[in-house]
């Protein structure tokens, strides 16, 4: 596995997730915005940037590796 990966998967299962009770922060502010986000200020959107940020680039460098993997298979055909 990429080392980067495991990097942005430990991010985001610490800083993504922190702090983790009663709700993971994440989820809160997703919620928040769901529900229309409604009395969200700018610190708000801050901290939804920093919490969300591991998982986008997770998600980001997952996506290359299968995206380097699928072009590898196709190519080898």
């Amino acid at each position: 596995m990429d080392s980067k990966i495991i990097l942005f998967l430990g991010a985001s299962l610490t800083l993504g997730l922190a702090p983790f009770v009663p709700e993971p922060h994440i989820l809160g502010k997703l919620r928040w915005i769901l529900g229309g986000g409604v009395g969200m200020g700018t610190m708000d959107y801050f901290d939804l940037i920093m919490h969300g940020t591991p998982w986008i680039l997770l998600l980001y460098h997952v996506g290359l590796t299968l995206g380097q993997k699928f072009k590898t298979n196709k190519n080898d055909k």
